[in-house]
């Protein structure tokens, strides 16, 4: 057996990405992201490529491509196609797989499919990140409760940003959910301070089959 997640967030821009690389990077993993939406910037495949690292074979293309950032569902229709859940099978690589959703579990990836209905009929254990800051208590705790609605596994939370040891516990309480651990700001992020950063706050072994 190898590991195998989704990883999805709590609300946009908490880290989730930055988590993604590190994950990616910490497993040898191989990275997808099936739709990318916005395309001006670095996309989220270029960064986690660059930071963790990965060669060609582990970066793999994403199903769509859509030109606005935002929602998937509105970037397809600007984009004049409807997203086909057809098109978003789980690759079949060798050895660990990190996929990454877009947002939160309750994305639209169509006016009548959510990222969560994907993540459910994908089977995968998701990992939730939450950023640690005001507010991540109600949002961490209305994506466990979405994801286990839908019976999806949700395999624990890793934070990002400074610590809130009350926050942090509070949501691993109510929500009955494992803590992974705490990603710490970093000042830069390169691949090496980012692979620091993974190490000093997550154990590898609460990743591995």
């Amino acid at each position: 057996m190898t590991s195998r997640f989704i990883i999805t967030g709590t609300d946009t821009g908490v880290g989730k990405t930055i988590f993604a690389a590190a994950l990616t990077a910490a497993l040898d993993a191989s990275y997808w992201k099936p739709v990318q939406a916005g395309l001006d910037e670095e996309t989220d495949l270029a960064l986690v490529t660059r930071l963790a690292e990965l060669p060609p074979g582990r970066a793999i293309p994403e199903a769509y491509r859509l030109t606005t950032p935002c929602s998937p569902h509105r970037a397809a229709e600007l984009d004049g196609i409807e997203i086909d859940p057809k098109r978003l099978h789980v690759p079949e690589v060798e050895g660990p797989l990190v996929i990454e959703g877009a947002g939160g579990a309750l994305v639209p990836l169509t006016r009548a499919l959510l990222y969560a209905d994907v993540f459910a009929d994908w089977g995968l254990p998701v990992i939730i990140v939450a950023r640690t800051s005001l507010g991540t208590i109600n949002h961490s705790l209305m994506t466990i409760e979405a994801l286990r609605k839908r019976q999806i596994m949700v395999h624990g939370i890793a934070f990002v940003g400074e610590a809130n040891a009350d926050s942090e516990t509070t949501i691993c309480e109510i929500g009955k959910v494992r803590r992974l651990g705490r990603l710490a700001p970093l000042d830069v992020i390169d691949a090496g301070g980012l692979a620091n950063a993974f190490a000093a706050g997550f154990d590898i072994i609460d990743f591995l089959p």
